[in-house]
């Protein structure tokens, strides 16, 4: 595509009621449909068969190719690759979303969050640091900083199920393959090796007898 097709391509959603902030420094494919009452920011690219429904806002950096952005979702300095993002969802700042992602309505993938061939389901949380690979993700989840779907043995991909209302706190690993009962709560830190059961509370520690409290003066 030369600059002139570029600037046509931008200046027809222009006129269709498209929100620009620095309308030029994007680039848009011709195959992308968007719809009208979105806002797009700057130095943008969304290209392949993207569909961007109403009421969207895109920041500016994003990269969007070959996937579907719902009604009302919010997407920040992100890419997304090959996936579709359901209603009201936010996506970013500095998430990756790729290899046929689907995510919900009204969930959060925050800072530094990468989803690969995984479905999330509604309302689930996943704010920051956190790898989900190879999973399938129910409601009302809530991830803390810095889990891991440990989804690669250094041969196979493995999965990882995740049913409704599960608890995970940070620095947890799943280990898979492996299944996340109902209601369950995994406490922080802890490294997970096999199936939970539905409202089951794990947690793993490991403390040294000789090591002390640090005295504070």
């Amino acid at each position: 595509m030369n600059e002139l097709e570029r600037i046509k391509i931008i200046d027809n959603y222009i006129n269709k009621g498209v929100k620009f902030i620095n309308p030029y420094s994007n680039y848009i494919d011709e195959s992308v449909e968007i719809d009208n009452d979105v806002t797009i920011g700057m130095n943008n690219i969304i290209c392949g068969k993207t569909i961007i429904s109403k009421g969207v806002n895109i920041g500016s950096n994003c990269e969007i190719k070959d996937s579907l952005i719902g009604e009302e979702s919010i997407i920040k300095q992100s890419c997304i690759f090959d996936s579709v993002i359901g209603k009201k969802t936010t996506i970013g700042p500095f998430s990756h979303l790729r290899d046929g992602c689907v995510i919900g309505d009204k969930c959060r993938i925050g800072n530094y969050v990468e989803i690969k061939k995984s479905s999330i389901g509604n309302n689930t949380k996943c704010a920051h640091l956190t790898y989900i690979g190879d999973c399938i993700c129910g409601e009302n989840v809530n991830f803390g900083c810095g889990v891991v779907t440990c989804n690669y043995d250094g041969k196979n991909k493995l999965q990882t199920k995740i049913f409704d209302n599960v608890f995970i706190g940070s620095n947890v690993n799943l280990i898979a393959p492996i299944s996340i009962g109902n209601n369950s709560f995994i406490a922080a830190g802890t490294t997970v090796t096999k199936d939970v059961n539905d409202n089951e509370f794990v947690i793993g520690r490991v403390r040294q007898s000789n090591t002390k409290r640090p005295h504070i003066s």
